[in-house]
């Protein structure tokens, strides 16, 4: 059987190559600007080449790979940024990704990539008053794709014409890996096969996904309703930990909402809010009759490693062994994908091809 192999861009720290790896796809080559999350992705995987500036790829010019993967910048999408849709100076990097594999595909007459892979916010769903995905949908199939009857995009829908299968799907985090991720992270994925019709079943097929051993699973922080901290070492004590939603309670206050402001603590069973790269992530903890002595306090990079799904200590060191900052942590975990997704499209390639 013939070696799947990969490529990542806007490779971030690794997360799509990991995936891969875990289903027998190799990767090989990776463009990223930023220095930590190339630094660590240098640690985890020395073999891979590193491409840089995706401006300045020739998709011509580099390895072909059976699979192209890239979360192009979310800033100018996201319900939370200016909102300029694909004309922002970021967003509009989405164009660069298309070149390369066009590029890519006119150099092998047509035969790699076989399979690209696009990962971005909801928030592209409706930026620009909806038209951004469409703009997204018709630059994969270079042919006019109609609004929906209802104005607005579905979750989940497909896409096929004659050269390529494309579908697409919304998918939570919370709802993913083994145990399920304590994270709400809701992220859209859209899978375009050019030399098949297996786009759905990629993304679409229920399939049990293998388990990676990612952590030491002692003391891992979750939700109260699945929490991992021994009866023993709380003294028979009863631990309540409350994602703690700083954005809702900041607007709470300032709209003097009190009501908006309590319920900015959470449930002890709702999942921990999207960890972001430019904001703090906060939770608050306190024994059962002990509100009083309770407390609020950060995230550590180790449990958002754990709520993303990464093995622990995986942004920790650069490939020289050096101890990587806790604020590029914070950013590079923040701009990621909670690995379990990938692994599910991972998984869904590897069996389709």
């Amino acid at each position: 059987m013939k070696l799947l192999t990969l490529g990542s861009l806007f490779d971030g720290i690794g997360v799509f190559p990991l995936a891969a790896s875990c289903y027998g796809v190799k990767p090989v080559w990776a463009s990223e600007v930023e220095k930590a999350p190339i630094a660590i992705t240098k640690r985890h995987f020395p073999n891979i080449l590193h491409l840089g500036d995706i401006t300045k790829i020739d998709g011509g010019e580099i390895p072909p790979v059976h699979v192209i993967t890239f979360g192009s910048p979310c800033q100018n999408l996201s319900n939370i940024g200016r909102r300029e849709g694909l004309a922002g100076s970021q967003s509009s990097l989405f164009y660069q990704a298309l070149r390369i594999i066009e590029e890519m595909r006119e150099a092998t007459n047509g035969t790699y990539p076989v399979i690209a892979v696009w990962e971005n916010v909801m928030g592209a769903f409706s930026s620009n008053d909806r038209m951004d995905f469409k703009a997204v949908l018709e630059a994969f199939t270079n042919t006019e794709i109609p609004m929906p009857a209802s104005g607005a995009w579905a979750n989940a829908g497909m896409v096929r014409g004659s050269k390529i299968d494309m579908c697409w799907r919304l998918l939570d985090a919370q709802y993913w890996g083994i145990p399920t991720l304590a994270q709400r992270r809701r992220r859209i994925f859209l899978v375009a096969d050019f030399r098949g019709k297996r786009a759905k079943e990629i993304l679409f097929k229920a399939r049990d996904l293998q388990s990676f051993p990612a952590s030491s699973g002692k003391n891992r922080l979750s939700t109260a309703g699945t929490s991992r901290i021994s009866f023993k070492e709380t003294g028979g004590r009863i631990p309540v930990i409350r994602p703690f939603q700083e954005r809702r309670m900041r607007s709470a206050a300032k709209a003097k909402n009190q009501n908006g402001f309590i319920g900015s603590f959470g449930q002890s069973s709702d999942p921990f809010p999207t960890l972001l790269a430019a904001g703090v992530n906060y939770f608050s903890f306190w024994y059962e009759g002990k509100e009083k002595e309770g407390f609020i306090r950060q995230l550590t990079p180790l449990e958002c490693e754990r709520l993303m799904g990464l093995p622990e200590g995986w942004t920790a060191h650069d490939y020289e062994g050096k101890v990587i900052s806790d604020n590029a942590r914070y950013k590079a975990l923040g701009n990621s994908i909670a690995l379990p997704c990938a692994q599910y499209i991972m998984a869904g390639i590897a069996e389709s091809l």
